[in-house]
């Protein structure tokens, strides 16, 4: 099983013309669909005089939920054609908007699936991509004097450790891969005096 996934960082924009209609591909991150919809809002805003603001997304490390949406474009004219690019790059967590200005001549089912696939290629051409670990969030609670036990576990798993505390009763919240929580748990319940919830 897969315990990561590809998104962008940031938002690009990128500009594509076609017999004077003009092609504005946007993408940007998102983490849920409420996202994507004030996102979407912002973007109807800053181009209210568009004919259409055509768009898709997919969110979720598993990249089950996704949309695309034509806005008034023969029917998968442009946001399947959009979707297909996210999906080419294997992203997930993004939204990509072409804002579409009309030019007067009528571009044709193919010429439009051309432009608003060329829109959302040339947006996420631009963005920078990054790699994220799925991860489950544990708490560790452990007595000070099996801290070196409990730090090499930590070392030998390579966990991320979110936040920690060194008292009397030491607390560590740490990100174990989907990949390595089974042989985790079977190593910490070797430890004694450790205690490890799952978040």
């Amino acid at each position: 099983m897969k315990d990561y996934f590809f998104t962008i960082t940031d938002r690009h924009e990128s500009l594509y013309k076609e017999k004077g209609s003009k092609f504005i591909g946007i993408c940007l991150p998102a983490q849920s669909e409420e996202e994507v919809k004030e996102l979407l809002e912002e973007i109807k805003k800053q181009y209210y005089d568009a004919r259409h603001h055509c768009y898709a997304y997919i969110l979720g490390a598993d990249s089950s939920q996704y949309r695309a949406n034509d806005d008034g474009e023969p029917g998968h004219s442009a946001g399947d054609p959009i979707l297909g690019q996210i999906r080419s790059k294997e992203l997930t967590n993004t939204l990509v908007v072409v804002v579409r200005y009309f030019g007067g001549t009528k571009l044709g089912v193919s010429g439009l699936i051309n432009a608003y696939k060329t829109a959302a290629a040339d947006a996420l051409d631009q963005a920078k991509i990054k790699k994220e670990i799925v991860q489950n969030t544990y708490l560790l609670t452990y007595s000070y004097d099996i801290t070196n036990e409990v730090m090499k576990l930590i070392s030998d798993f390579d966990l991320t450790i979110l936040e920690q505390d060194f008292t009397a009763i030491c607390k560590a919240k740490i990100g174990v891969r989907l990949n390595n929580e089974s042989a985790f748990i079977a190593e910490a319940e070797k430890i004694q005096k450790l205690k490890v919830e799952k978040l």
